[in-house]
């Protein structure tokens, strides 16, 4: 006769080396830490980071998938450069996409699904607050693809992924030294808080506010890190 099964906790996956570095990676990438146009070796960064040069290049290959890196033989990966225009297109496609759809899931989603968020917007807040750069950039990605990911278009959720990914936040960490990201993190609450009213109208000209300052932080002219 077979057990019945008693009720267990459920674990959460603890993420692995692989994933750790890749997130690093990423965010000094995407905040312009790691230089554009420059060529990184797996085993360099390794060193840097006190791993092997395994989980390095295995997370380099998984960021030359979202375009961050190109792999140069024989050498490492380079970072790839991102122009004035690249980063108008990315905008752009996002302020067609993300609008409308917010304003949708501000109309139909549970207000209980948009509600679950909060801790993440709270999450933003305070690694604004903080001047944690990666934590900051984690935080936004999950609050943004989770709200997007209520309206239900998981191929509009991976667009919006891409064009995040492939965009770079390279006034982040002067913002954070200076404690100044926190206007635009207060943002994220400040959405929640119309979406769960049900103001459509509201949603979409929320997010094409915050879209425009997001622009303003991925200015590639100015004071670089």
């Amino acid at each position: 006769m077979t057990a019945t099964v008693p009720d267990l906790p459920a674990f959460s996956r603890r993420p692995s080396l692989r994933e750790i570095v890749t997130k690093e990676l990423r965010a000094a990438l995407v905040t312009g830490k790691l230089t554009p146009g420059a060529v990184y070796s797996a085993p360099a960064l390794a060193v840097q980071f006190g791993v092997s040069a395994t989980p390095v290049r295995e997370a380099m290959l998984d960021l030359a998938k979202e375009k961050l890196v190109e792999p140069v033989r024989n050498k490492g990966f380079r970072v790839v450069r991102l122009d004035e225009k690249a980063l108008d297109d990315c905008v752009n496609l996002r302020l067609l996409i993300e609008p409308v759809t917010m304003a949708q899931v501000a109309a139909t989603a549970p207000i209980e699904e948009m509600e679950a968020w909060r801790s993440v917007a709270v999450e933003i807040v305070d690694a604004a607050r903080a001047g944690d750069v990666t934590a900051y950039i984690d935080a936004d990605l999950r609050f943004h693809l989770g709200l997007l990911a209520l309206a239900g278009n998981s191929l509009l959720v991976d667009t919006v992924r891409d064009l995040r990914h492939r965009s770079r936040l390279l006034g982040v960490p002067r913002l954070a030294r200076a404690r100044a990201l926190e206007p635009s993190a207060l943002e994220h609450l400040e959405l929640l808080d119309v979406m769960v009213a049900r103001d459509a109208d509201a949603t979409r000209a929320l997010t094409e506010r915050h879209l425009g300052h997001v622009r303003g932080i991925w200015a590639e002219h100015g004071e670089h890190d």
